[in-house]
């Protein structure tokens, strides 16, 4: 539990000092691999030191009481991600006392210039060993790694004390408290500092406090924040009560629109405001129409999150570029407004749409939602792209639906800064898991058809202990009725030349339509690990990827007999469509490395026409 937090500077900015907080991670040096970053460190101690660092045992003394050898150690090569240090063991329990870990000088680690760590461990008996205290820097910069380039240093100081064990707790006082550090009962006076820290500070650090509040002041300094803020968030806040943007959807271009406007807006007084209204308007020159969408929502419960709100929207949409999406109407899809695109992307739709949404969080991390939905599409694209559907023998070529969808979301160990009705998630190693149950009404508001599906989603992100990162991403569906066109589950193709998470690059959009679906995208990072060993290459300190991707469909012909262009599609269902591939990343200069670029091969269905057997994707990604 948090008993009292002190801010200095940055207009007591929670997200800048959580973000700071949540870059320390608990380590536990008898773990094979340390998280760093999420990024995998060999760990000196661990079953898998011996075949990554190098040891000499050089001395024996004394350290706080317990005779110790020590223990010299580096890594065997000096581009992998490791470190050298000192170990400290016990003579007598040969556990370890103290340990230092220093980062190389080579770290391939964005924005991060050097890391640096002392842990120092307590033995009340032959069979017990705890953390006693922990010292950890953290180095980092923006552009570059040399010494003289300016950055941040963050410094912190655990101390572990008084433990108590085998006591009976009630369950109500374990259970996790939803704290941030801008709750005003956490503000304490200088008096409350200087009697309970238990390490006073040095008089270095006094002066960080009045540093910190008085750089604040100055012009540049001010400049730099507010540039970083805007990055970050795709905002530009005006009068500290209105945000624009967001300023990365300003411009797009599509077949039915041509060059595409998009100006938008929120209210955003404070980081924790309990409600929110955001809106858009966009105009295309070559259909001359004006589009909209607005949204408000408001948090009437802090503890359980509970939420409800209202959206509406009339806007060009690409359909089917997601499999496990939502009705939240500020959300737009990439296909229909990215600037560059391979091939024609004629496939878009038209929608008009109403959404009202309930979510409350009844466990931490566990959140409840329903939304009700009334929605009309039709083609916006008539010539190029047909929606037309039989019902009751006629030809339709709009879908009225109205449909309620029941979510149940679940990210356990996730974290978050701020309270309010958004909040900042933190990169972590938690899963995510939703699984989604969708009704449709016929004759209520005017619906089109009775139906029901059902959907699952589960990602989650491990670290192969030096091996690196790989990142894992199943989903399932079933539409258990018939259902046009419109309201079909389509596997997600990407005609843009972007990296698009939980795509098919190679696809083209409604290229694979399917009452029921499975799909799997994996993907390895190896942090840089194999072009290390290749000379000149592993000086510019690129990182390879290797990815797998897979989707396997079914379509009754019920399903394909009710749209009037019934032959044009079908599902995967002869084997699984597959695609593979390598990637490049960590391409730029100094520590601001945020290219990728991605070659991707198509693995079957080649007969078909028109297909894209090879593809170059390229993104940005801020990753360390």
């Amino acid at each position: 539990m948090i008993v009292a937090n002190k801010f200095s500077g940055f207009n007591n900015n929670e997200l800048i000092a959580s973000t700071a907080k949540n870059q320390f991670k608990e380590v536990n040096i008898y773990d094979n691999t340390l998280n760093f970053f999420n990024i995998g460190f060999p760990s000196p101690v661990g079953t898998d030191g011996f075949s990554n660092y190098e040891y000499e045992l050089t001395d024996s003394l004394s350290i706080n009481g317990i005779d110790s050898y020590l223990i010299r150690y580096a890594p065997k090569r000096k581009e992998t991600l490791a470190f050298q240090g000192n170990l400290y063991i016990s003579k007598d329990t040969y556990n370890v006392v103290k340990a230092t870990l220093k980062s190389t000088n080579k770290i391939n680690v964005n924005f991060v210039n050097g890391i640096y760590m002392e842990l120092e461990y307590d033995s009340p008996n032959d069979t017990v060993f705890l953390p006693h205290r922990t010292y950890t820097e953290l180095e980092m910069s923006i552009f570059n790694k040399k010494k003289d380039a300016k950055g941040v240093l963050f410094k912190r100081t655990d101390l572990y004390s008084d433990y108590l064990f085998n006591q009976n707790f009630a369950a109500s006082f374990l259970t996790d408290k939803d704290q941030t550090l801008s709750d005003t009962n956490l503000t304490k006076p200088d008096e409350f500092w200087e009697k309970e820290r238990d390490e006073p500070l040095q008089e270095s650090e006094k002066k960080v406090y009045q540093m910190v509040s008085q750089l604040e002041t100055v012009p540049k300094f001010k400049r730099i924040v507010k540039i970083v803020e805007i990055l970050q968030s795709g905002y530009i806040n005006a009068w500290k009560a209105i945000d624009f943007g967001d300023i990365f959807s300003i411009y797009g271009n599509n077949v039915v629109e041509g060059d595409r406007l998009r100006l938008g807006a929120r209210t955003y007084f404070s980081a924790n405001d309990m409600w929110r209204i955001e809106g858009y308007t966009a105009y295309g020159f070559k259909d001359h129409q004006f589009k909209y969408g607005v949204e408000g929502r408001y948090m009437f419960d802090r503890d359980n999150r509970s939420i409800i709100g209202f959206g509406s929207r009339n806007d060009v949409m690409q359909l089917g570029a997601q499999l496990t999406n939502d009705d939240g109407i500020m959300t737009r899809s990439f296909a229909s407004s990215s600037v560059f695109s391979s091939g024609t992307n004629a496939s878009l739709s038209f929608v008009k749409q109403n959404n009202f949404f309930f979510s409350l969080e009844p466990v931490k991390n566990f959140e409840v939602r329903m939304d009700a939905s009334v929605q009309n599409i039709r083609s916006a694209n008539p010539l190029n792209f047909n929606l037309d559907f039989y019902k009751n023998g006629l030809l339709k070529s709009d879908v009225n639906d109205f449909h309620t969808t029941f979510s149940l979301m679940a990210t356990p160990g996730a974290k978050y800064s701020q309270y309010g009705v958004d909040r900042y998630a933190f990169t972590t190693l938690s899963p995510t898991f939703v699984l989604k149950f969708t009704h449709g009404f016929e004759n209520v508001f005017q619906g089109d058809f009775d139906y029901n599906k059902l959907q699952f989603l589960y990602s989650q992100p491990f670290i192969l202990g030096n091996l690196g990162r790989t990142v894992l991403n199943v989903e399932a569906g079933k539409n258990f009725d018939t259902v046009p066109l419109a309201l079909q589950n389509i596997i997600p193709g990407n005609q843009s030349y972007s990296l698009v998470p939980n795509t098919f690059a190679l696809l083209k959009y409604y290229e694979f339509v399917a009452d029921a679906y499975t799909t799997m995208n994996i993907e390895h990072h190896f942090q840089g690990k194999l072009l290390t060993y290749i000379p000149l290459i592993k000086k510019l300190k690129l990182r390879e990827v290797i990815f797998w991707r897979g989707a396997y469909g079914t379509l009754s012909e019920a399903s394909k007999n009710i749209n009037f262009e019934n032959r044009l599609y079908s599902a995967p269902d002869q084997q699984i469509y597959y695609e593979y591939g390598f990637g490049l990343e960590n391409i730029g200069f100094g520590n601001l490395k945020i290219l990728r670029v991605d070659f991707n091969w198509r693995g079957n269905y080649l007969d078909r026409p028109d297909v894209s057997k090879f593809g170059v994707k390229f993104g940005l990604q801020m990753n360390f």
